[in-house]
């Protein structure tokens, strides 16, 4: 198992790879460059990055622009800014163009921690998901978030990738292979299906050893493509365990828990409990209290395991 890191930070190397072999790959960045981790891609591809400076609408248009002339640009600022300051022209411009644009978003969740509430993006997933044609990926671990990227280059279209602040554990086995629109079984278990995104991911596993402690056999499973969902892997475990936990660092409209909730009432009906931010939005302090006092926990996923199980 590799060291712990930002997801933002696997972002910033899976760029200079992929820009090494991709000569079409550029750049974009809202003078955020340090924390985004594209500063790397800067030094090495200086003719291919563009600093568009803070102006997130224009970063986007910049990207449309360029995507139309056969480039494949990655337009990377902080969540709350790339889906909220510049949402009309993602919406106008990117998604109803169809154009080849991936959008680059770190920062997101609670785990942004003293930027505080303004800084905290809880509803991305939301807006990004209900675009059509925009495909949304929050990879859990570094390993994964170099396959997703090579995925979204791969990918003619435009795509949504959630990217966090904190250094995380490897969660993913090694050999993993992340495929498109796939979701996949981490832990095996027959009572209660523990599905996680991102952050939350080694949460869920923390929990479902905790539930094993009980005599409680939790199936975990890891979805990093909010869309397209993994409709086929979430209902064959539900159909197994019959009951679900969904837990995202997000909020509880729109995201993860919506989208399987979504899912289960029109193909399989079953109980569910979601983990996320409870129609709230953050605000200052480190990442670690701030997950504790909006119930972003292993303990909070144990507990609503049990209330489905028991």
């Amino acid at each position: 198992m590799s060291k712990p890191i930002a997801t933002r930070a696997a972002y910033g190397e899976a760029l200079i790879t992929l820009g090494q072999e991709f000569e079409n790959i550029v750049v974009l960045d809202a003078d955020l460059s340090k924390s985004t981790n594209t500063a790397g891609f800067a030094k090495a591809f200086p003719r291919r990055f563009f600093n568009l400076g803070i102006a997130e609408a224009n970063l986007i248009g910049t990207a449309a622009g360029m995507a139309a002339t056969g480039l494949i640009p990655f337009a990377s600022t902080f969540a709350v800014f790339a889906t909220g300051r510049a949402y009309d022209q993602i919406r106008n411009t990117i998604a109803y163009a169809h154009l080849n644009v991936k959008i680059a978003a770190t920062h997101a969740g609670l785990t942004v921690g003293e930027d505080g509430g303004s800084h905290q993006a809880l509803e991305d997933i939301g807006l990004m998901r209900a675009l059509p044609g925009m495909t949304v990926i929050v990879p859990a671990d570094a390993a994964e978030t170099h396959q997703a990227m090579r995925l979204a280059v791969e990918h003619d279209g435009p795509v949504y990738l959630r990217l966090g602040r904190p250094a995380v554990e490897q969660v993913t086995p090694d050999g993993y292979t992340l495929e498109w629109g796939k979701a996949n079984v981490l832990r095996e278990g027959n009572d209660v299906t523990l599905c996680a995104t991102g952050y939350m991911v080694a949460l869920a596993l923390q929990a479902a050893s905790a539930l094993a402690e009980q005599g409680i056999s939790a199936e975990v499973i890891n979805v990093p493509f909010i869309k397209p969902l993994d409709a086929d892997t979430l209902l064959a475990s539900l159909s197994k365990t019959g009951r679900v936990v969904t837990a995202e660092e997000h909020s509880c409209y729109n995201g993860l828990g919506s989208a399987v909730a979504e899912l289960l009432s029109e193909n399989l009906p079953c109980p569910l409990r979601r983990v996320a931010v409870q129609d709230s939005f953050g605000e200052s302090g480190k990442p670690q209290p701030l997950l504790e006092k909006y119930g972003l926990t292993s303990e909070a996923i144990v507990a609503a395991a049990l209330s489905l199980v028991k």
